[in-house]
């Protein structure tokens, strides 16, 4: 157990992953509750990708059992066939190893109970506990009531019996064997627990626990006609798998009750379900219905769209799982809700790239320089370091030669104070190579920059001054002659508000996407090296940002890179100012 614990906290960070769960755990197994035993499980359903948003959820579930030496499943709740697919359950599955979670051979599907739910629904009938209502989804939900607010306090009013809740068993009986064998259209009618419509939990207010549904299951096709309900299936299925403890995000407190009736009522194994606050994250939005949105709508490419939230997204972004393992180590465990700054999950990513990524120089908006006292047919091989974080990692050689590309940013004909790059008769530093003068600017017709004239200081040679003197600008380039070309996108936040579904009313969330959340430049100059780089490779493009070789649509005649973060670290920046301030007191 120790081992494990301490594996995991090298891994990911040096925090204290998981809070008051881990004291429950404690308390239980001092106690000798389940002989001692744990076992934990993550219960996706099969109806979209899955996000960072639910890696939080899976990898706590998984380290609890990790940790305490316990069981960990995987188990798909795959309940309702209309919105279900194969794809997202291989989707799932690849996400999840991807991140490092390992189910071993616990891999299991709610559809495996289906016939032990059904036979469990009949003794529920047979004990008065359920019932078969003819009433329409809205008459139910109108039947039911809803909440009311009153000043401060929510009320609820109670509800009205079912004309149906008082049906003979026998009747119940073979009305639901006669919902399975198909005799009835769909929608027609439904199975429900009879609990007490003037309950002031609405989910108490006789749920639906079948309903009939002629569609096609992804696992067993045409066999059933009634699918049981999420409420119902879910409970019996952590029994069946004998789960100890049951652990979800906050949306299901209200539905623990229901969860706890029906496994008493059943009188079978009854685990203990937790709840914990789940994630919001700032420019970002994590409901799987409305990521579905963005999909079927068009404002994404896919599910794998690099400004999408989904692991797929972020792995194809070049997302690593020890920065999300770190993110969600950071963010702990609680049980209030609140918005978690995305700055700090970018964080976490540089954090993990400084140490790993390689170096290299990349050019997403040339200008030709050339270096006219520089020999025309020469060609230096310089030394440079791949990553300055790693000793290991060694050097490379870099082509030089007469003619070069440095950034368009990187040159200013009238530059302002402090612009300490180059301009008409500034020295600037080449990353690597020589100092260089601009000694002449070269236009088009049309008055733009079309190349610039330098000089080059023969004794410089690996960015040295050997005589002392000053040199404050340090820019990266490629040589013309052995650069490479490549695709580079530039992505930003999906969403330019903080809180993307907080509007006024009368306005639509979808307002809130942000115009330049992807940018793309075609005519980029990469050093050649990167002519070698393969699917998913990341690298540190010098002075520009961490990029990721696109694992969709990258062809090695002209590669593709996706910007994973920017350099730019304004988490770190605000923590140092936090750190400022708590030494001035």
């Amino acid at each position: 157990m120790a081992k494990d614990k301490l594996h995991h906290k090298n891994i990911v960070s040096d925090q204290e992953p998981i809070d008051f769960v881990r004291q429950i755990i404690i308390s239980d197994l001092a106690a000798g509750k389940n002989s001692g035993r744990l076992h934990t499980r993550w219960p996706p359903e099969p109806n979209g990708y899955i996000h960072i948003g639910h890696a939080k959820t899976a990898l706590l579930n998984y380290w609890i059992a990790k940790e305490f030496g316990g069981k960990f499943n995987l188990r798909f709740d795959d309940t309702n066939p209309e919105k279900e697919s194969s794809e997202y359950i291989e989707s799932i599955i690849e996400d999840l190893r991807w991140l490092g979670i390992d189910w071993e051979d616990r891999l299991y599907y709610a559809s495996d109970y289906f016939e032990q739910l059904y036979e469990w629904a009949e003794n529920l009938i047979k004990a008065g506990k359920a019932y078969v209502c003819d009433l329409s989804s809205e008459e139910i939900s109108r039947y039911r009531g809803k909440a009311i607010r009153d000043g401060d306090k929510i009320i609820t009013p109670p509800g009205k019996d079912s004309p149906y809740r008082n049906r003979f068993v026998e009747e119940n009986l073979d009305l639901f064997r006669r919902m399975r064998a198909g005799e009835f259209p769909d929608g027609s009618k439904t199975l429900r627990a009879k609990i007490d419509m003037a309950h002031p939990n609405l989910n108490m207010r006789d749920p639906v626990m079948y309903r009939i549904l002629r569609t096609t299951h992804h696992r067993t096709g045409d066999q059933w006609c009634i699918y049981p309900t999420y409420d119902w299936t879910h409970g019996q299925s952590d029994s069946i798998e004998g789960i100890t403890h049951s652990i979800c995000t906050l949306e299901f407190e209200n539905h623990r009750p229901l969860y706890d009736w029906f496994l008493n009522q059943l009188a079978v194994f009854h685990p203990q379900q937790i709840e914990v606050a789940r994630m919001n994250l700032s420019y970002t939005v994590l409901s799987k219905r409305k990521l579905l949105q963005l999909v079927e709508q068009g404002y994404v490419e896919s599910w794998n769209d690099p400004r999408m939230p989904t692991l797929s997204a972020l792995r194809r972004r070049g997302y690593t799982p020890a920065a999300i393992h770190d993110f969600v180590n950071r963010i702990g465990i609680t049980k209030s809700e609140s918005i978690i700054d995305v700055a700090l999950l970018e964080h976490c990513l540089r954090q993990d790239l400084n140490k790993h990524a390689p170096r290299v120089m990349g050019v997403l908006a040339p200008l030709k320089v050339i270096i006219t006292n520089y020999p025309d047919d020469q060609i230096e091989y310089l030394t440079a370091i791949n990553n300055p974080e790693d000793a290991t990692a060694g050097t490379r050689n870099v082509p030089f030669s007469k003619v070069l590309y440095i950034e368009e940013e990187d040159f200013m004909e009238a530059p302002p104070k402090r612009f300490y790059r180059l301009a008409p008769g500034r020295e600037v530093r080449l990353r690597y190579a020589y100092l260089i003068t601009c000694t002449n600017v070269v236009k088009d017709e049309q008055n733009n920059i079309k190349e610039i004239h330098c000089t080059y200081d023969p004794a410089t040679r690996g960015g040295n001054t050997p005589d002392g003197r000053e040199v404050r600008g340090t820019l990266h380039w490629v040589s013309a002659h052995h650069a490479i070309d490549g695709e580079v996108r530039l992505y930003e936040h999906l969403f330019s508000k903080e809180n993307p579904l907080l509007v006024d009313e009368g306005e639509n969330w979808l307002e809130n996407l942000n115009p330049n959340s992807r940018i793309v430049l075609t005519d980029c100059k990469l050093e050649p090296s990167l002519a070698a780089a393969k699917s998913g490779d990341l690298f540190q493009f010098e002075r520009q940002g961490y990029f990721c070789v696109d694992r969709v649509d990258s062809k090695s005649a002209t590669p593709i890179f996706n910007r994973t973060v920017t350099l730019r670290d304004s988490w770190a920046k605000l923590q140092r100012r936090e750190e400022g301030k708590s030494n001035e007191k």
